[in-house]
């Protein structure tokens, strides 16, 4: 396994291991290369000492992984209730231990779930189907009025801020941006709702009001985004690609916008 950087300081060579393999390029003979590829690891959450959840993850900005899921998975109802994360590194993986005031816990808490959650959809291990699909909350501030230029911006300024992605070429990215488009924080991870959990977390961390703006990012727009983005108060949520009905449906109960590309140059709103 590859070595683990620390948060919240950027080194995407850190979070890459490089492979053998061979390539062919328009049927001429193989040639041997060195590729590098994402790390993907476990990564347990424990709270005051009771095992919650196992994501697997890119090992990167863990303290802001640990805050952002917090928050998103509403395990807790306010941002200072975590008083400590501890991050443990071991062969099998990463234990983020993390001290919250027990007055605190949100309903996100009783919500365990007994298997690995996978990178791909962020649900696995949900024990109950009551679980699977939370209300969301209201965001609570009117809907962004964030033009089609400002989005545009932000998508075609987001390579610069994918480090990751330039080395191994398959992790998401999110960003958030103020309403003109400029990208002001991004994280990456292999998974799309891990990304984000991460972005929710930095902005936390950094003090960012996620209300004076958006967030953008490189996947399809997925129903438990909207769940994450709504818990972290966050107005408008921009996808590279279209969103699902129930991510729209939610997004409706949350008061949240939703945006996708649609051709270049192009943004669809919902509403």
């Amino acid at each position: 396994m590859g070595t683990h950087r620390k948060s919240p300081t950027p080194n995407a060579e850190l979070c890459s291991v490089f492979a053998e393999g061979s390539a062919l390029r328009d049927g001429c003979q193989e040639q041997n290369i060195s590729w590098q590829l994402a790390e993907e690891t476990p990564v347990a959450f424990v709270y005051n000492t009771v095992a919650h959840a196992v994501m697997m993850a890119t090992p990167a900005d863990l303290e802001d992984f640990a805050m952002g899921f917090s928050i998103s998975e509403e395990i807790i109802d306010r941002p200072d209730a975590v008083m400590l994360t501890k991050v443990e590194n071991h062969d099998a993986g990463t234990r983020l231990c993390i001290a919250v005031d027990p007055d605190h816990l949100g309903r996100g808490f009783s919500a365990r779930r007994n298997m690995a959650g996978r990178t791909g959809c962020g649900l696995c291990g949900i024990e109950d189907l009551k679980n699977a699909v939370r209300e969301p909350k209201p965001v609570g501030t009117p809907r962004a009025n964030v033009h089609a230029a400002a989005i545009l911006r932000a998508f075609e300024d987001l390579p610069r801020h994918q480090p990751m992605n330039r080395l191994n070429r398959s992790v998401h990215a999110a960003a958030f941006c103020d309403r003109e488009g400029r990208i002001l924080l991004a994280r990456e991870d292999i998974g799309r709702h891990n990304a984000l959990d991460k972005l929710i977390g930095a902005m936390y961390r950094a003090k960012l009001n996620p209300t004076d703006g958006f967030v953008a990012m490189t996947s399809r727009c997925s129903f438990e985004l909207v769940q994450k983005a709504a818990a972290a108060n966050i107005p408008m949520l921009a996808t590279i690609s279209a969103p699902t009905a129930l991510a729209v449906d939610l997004a409706k109960r949350a008061e949240m916008s939703l945006a996708a590309l649609s051709h270049p140059g192009a943004v669809v709103k919902f509403p």
